[in-house]
């Protein structure tokens, strides 16, 4: 039996911090909607053109979009990676290890601002994009969370190759 250094960590088992949704925004027609609602910034009582032009005629169709995400994925920052899985079910789709990651963007495209989502692109130290999570709610958070795990990461696997050295 282990000794843990603090209650529910263990450095051989994986813990997951934080999951994800994507919004509407992370689809070609979510950013459509979001690009018409955005594109009259002029207002009237406070209220922008542009939603009171659109917002009753696209409501249907964004609405079917939000149940829609059911069908698609989610996105899974743990102790040791980031992954994405089926919304329901038990199907990982894709994984990258913390160890790979050597920054991480955010690119937000048009139509997600609407949304207040973005896409975090995790990048190689080569430059190449390891993985794109598209139209994250609040991106900026979930990339904060991820950098930080990826520092915590390096700095556990650093403290116990150290305490490896010593034995």
């Amino acid at each position: 039996m282990s000794v843990q250094a603090i209650a529910g960590v263990s450095p051989t088992s994986e813990a997951r911090i934080m999951t994800e949704f994507p919004s509407v925004g992370a689809s070609g027609l979510g950013r459509l909607i979001g690009s018409l609602m955005d594109s009259v910034p002029a207002k009237v009582c406070g209220i922008k053109v542009s939603y009171l032009i659109f917002g009753l005629p696209l409501a249907p169709i964004g609405a079917l979009l939000f149940l829609g995400r059911l069908l698609g994925g989610r996105y899974v920052l743990t102790n040791r990676s980031v992954q994405t899985w089926a919304a329901l079910g038990t199907q990982r789709t894709a994984s990258v290890d913390l160890n790979e990651i050597a920054s991480v963007e955010i690119e937000e495209l048009p139509g997600q601002a609407f949304f207040r989502a973005a896409d975090i692109k995790l990048k190689a130290a080569n430059g190449q994009t390891l993985l794109r999570l598209s139209g994250v709610a609040d991106a900026a958070a979930f990339g904060n969370v991820i950098q930080r795990a990826i520092q915590a990461r390096r700095l556990v696997q650093s403290t116990l190759s150290t305490i490896n050295a010593r034995k």
